[in-house]
């Protein structure tokens, strides 16, 4: 079976290439996800199924001919499409609103909120690898100084990173274009230090920039992100991929926080056992 669509964008693209050659059920599914992506983002299977008039299992039938496992990780590029075009949060809960008629109140939320992150929590040490987490250690402990990197959403990270840093007495910089010099701080990394960079879908531009300037140099390079394809992974010499929690399009940040202090604290521990052999 080929790799199904990685994107939004592809999906769309080869719905429309394929589209002649699906069932006539087939094509009344595939037109209706195309005219009421916000609502094939949002909404449950039942619903979607009741609003393009077909049976859920037409929707994974669907799915699976476009090379999907199932349904849900078919509507998850719908999901990635909803957080990429609409990252105004009054225009997001309008949409959720729109596709699910749904107005939570504040409790409703904070559990939603809660719950989903709880699971990702749980999930997590699984999913990264423990050779990765010692191969990560290994070069921040022999970098003389760690550069940090995290545009946007990204930001907060990579600002606790700098900090939980510098408590276990690791030389750490934020690279936080202040005055847009984002090359000028680049620019101060010397060939004895190493890049942290922490960046989510929609790769922010700059952090792009920085792991590709820090793999052209030669420098040790670490990255946590949200997929292998991301296009900082290429540049890296460790990957951390987090699947973050998301509750009606909007994405968590507690496994990257977990999973960063972890990182420091490691360290930490890593430099006090050094000192004390």
């Amino acid at each position: 079976m080929p790799q199904p669509p990685q994107s939004y964008r592809e999906l769309e693209t080869l719905i429309t290439a394929e589209y002649a050659t699906l069932s006539k059920r087939l094509q009344q599914t595939a037109r209706f996800m195309l005219d009421h992506p916000q609502e094939v983002a949002l909404a449950t299977v039942a619903k979607i199924a009741e609003q393009a008039d077909v049976t859920p299992s037409t929707l994974i039938r669907l799915a699976n001919s476009l090379g999907f496992k199932g349904f849900s990780e078919m509507q998850q590029l719908f999901r990635s499409r909803l957080v990429d075009e609409l990252p105004n949060y009054t225009e997001r809960i309008r949409a959720v609103r729109s596709a699910t008629g749904e107005t939570p109140d504040s409790t409703q939320l904070l559990w939603e909120f809660a719950d989903a992150n709880r699971a990702v929590l749980e999930q997590l040490p699984s999913r990264i690898n423990p050779e990765s987490l010692e191969k990560a250690l290994d070069i921040f402990e022999k970098a003389h100084a760690i550069h940090v990197m995290g545009a946007r959403r990204s930001f907060m990270i990579a600002s606790y990173m700098t900090y939980a840093l510098a408590h276990v007495d690791k030389p750490a910089l934020l690279v936080n274009g202040l005055g847009g010099m984002y090359g000028e701080q680049l620019r101060a990394m010397s060939q004895h230090d190493a890049l942290l960079t922490i960046s989510f879908s929609p790769y922010a531009e700059e952090s792009q920039k920085a792991c590709e300037d820090a793999h052209q140099r030669g420098l040790p390079s670490v990255v946590i992100t949200d997929s292998n394809l991301s296009p900082l992974a290429r540049f890296a010499d460790v990957v951390f991929v987090v699947n973050e929690a998301e509750v009606k399009s909007f994405r968590s940040l507690t496994a990257s926080l977990c999973l960063t202090q972890t990182l420091a604290i490691a360290l930490g521990v890593r430099q006090d056992k050094k000192r004390k052999a």
